[in-house]
């Protein structure tokens, strides 16, 4: 039996090839009752659209590229199972690029997704926005998450000084004051306004100008090492407040090796909400991971849908979630 052509509909509903293909495409130039027309003669002769020809009308490739500086770790992970399900619900898949912390890295990646993709999910919190927007494709719809771009793209951002303030707040509230914060990476847009909020939440609230901070690049490594600092350093602090969950993590397991009573001596407090977080009770900011990057997803599927992407930024706040890590003193 031969196979049932785009002609074989187009005679049958008694509209052009053309028509067929916009009704079956799901654009918006189409006459209701000629899409109708259509689907009841699609559907009587049984036609189904061959993907390829589909792909090559529309000139759409049916993938997002994502690129990051990273693909490793639990942060990452949620946001790509976010976007990964965002994504499939709307026919699309995923193209994933790691860029390292390399501007001219960042810059190959955005070019080899030329020609692949529909549109790009760029997450570049270490990149300066002239360095991003050099490398970017001009004619390729692309929304940001996490990146200095301002106002020239669609942007999705974390409130990271709200939610550092809301942490000190909270660690103030449960009796802890001398406080100390473990630094993400320098030049990292998250790290920085995380210190940003801790510094100005201490002076605002606590009356200290200048609190400990250590340094950190968010790997686990480094939150060991803050803590095997404070123990040999000797300095007074009751409540570490780490730039995000794995130092914090890091931090925790050294000072429960060196018997430090974690919360009785020292509260630790991360910052992200990580999935492993909530098995070791650690004291958090959640953001939400997995719902931003479904939300980048969407917001880049309306403007592939031709609804377009306005140039705003929007602004995630994280929630405080209170683990065993962090209690109430006397």
């Amino acid at each position: 039996m031969a196979q049932v052509t785009i002609r074989d509909v187009a005679r049958v509903a008694d509209v052009s090839v053309a028509s067929v293909s916009r009704a079956m495409n799901g654009l918006d130039n189409v006459h209701p009752d000629t899409r109708a027309r259509v689907l009841a003669a699609a559907a009587q002769l049984g036609y189904v659209p061959h993907a390829g020809a589909r792909n090559l009308s529309m000139a759409r490739a049916h993938a997002i590229g994502v690129v990051l500086p990273d693909l490793h770790g639990e942060f990452f992970s949620e946001i790509v199972r976010g976007m990964d399900k965002e994504a499939s619900s709307r026919g699309f898949q995923l193209l994933l690029s790691n860029m390292h912390q390399d501007p001219a890295q960042a810059g190959q990646a955005l070019r080899a997704m030329r020609g692949r993709v529909d549109g790009l999910l760029i997450m570049a919190p270490h990149l300066d926005a002239f360095d991003l927007l050099r490398g970017m494709p001009g004619n390729l719809p692309s929304v940001l998450v996490n990146c200095r771009a301002g106002s020239e793209v669609a942007t999705i951002l974390v409130d990271n000084v709200g939610g550092s303030d809301t942490m000190v707040r909270h660690l103030l509230a449960n009796g802890h004051r001398a406080i100390a914060h473990i630094a993400g990476p320098q030049g990292n847009l998250d790290a920085e306004e995380r210190l940003a909020g801790f510094r100005l939440s201490m002076r605002r609230h606590a009356g200290v100008e200048n609190p400990l901070v250590l340094p950190g690049d968010f790997r686990e490594e480094a939150g060991a090492a803050a803590a095997r600092a404070l123990i040999a350093g000797g300095q007074r602090v009751d409540a570490v407040f780490a730039a995000n969950d794995m130092m914090a993590i890091g931090c925790l397991l050294a000072l429960r090796e060196a018997g430090v009573d974690v919360p009785g001596r020292i509260a630790v407090a991360g910052f992200d909400d990580i999935p492993v977080a909530r098995y070791l009770g650690l004291t958090t900011m959640r953001v939400r991971i997995a719902e931003i990057g479904a939300r980048a997803v969407s917001r880049l599927c309306e403007r592939l849908a031709g609804g377009g992407i306005p140039a705003t930024t929007e602004l995630h706040a994280p929630d405080i979630v209170a683990r065993t890590t962090t209690t109430m003193r006397a």
